[in-house]
């Protein structure tokens, strides 16, 4: 007796996706990670020492510099993250006080 063919893909999570609510354009960008100013900095440099790289190992290469980093160099990044992630508090704070009143009147 053959086994039963399972299928892969967008099965039932299509079907799901399908009452999903639109995500609005206006709403408020996520604030960047500590890690994430660290690689927009460094991306180039990393490009620049190594020409001719994949894109998956210009991520593996941060990655590594990232943990090597010590809590010390760290700390400007994660300054950064933390006025980013206050920023975005902040408009998400006023988009959804001004938010609220538009989706009641549709």
């Amino acid at each position: 007796m053959p086994k039963e063919k399972t299928t892969r893909g967008k099965g039932k999570a299509a079907k799901a996706d399908s009452g999903k609510k639109k995500k609005d354009p206006n709403a408020p960008k996520r604030g960047l990670s500590a890690y994430m100013f660290f690689a927009n900095e460094q991306r180039e440099k990393v490009r620049e020492d190594n020409p001719g790289i994949k894109f998956g190992e210009v991520g593996k290469l941060l990655g590594e510099k990232w943990k090597g980093l010590t809590d010390k160099q760290r700390a400007p990044y994660e300054a950064k993250a933390a006025a980013d992630k206050k920023r975005y508090e902040e408009e998400k704070a006023a988009y959804a006080a001004g938010g609220d009143d538009e989706e009641e009147s549709e």
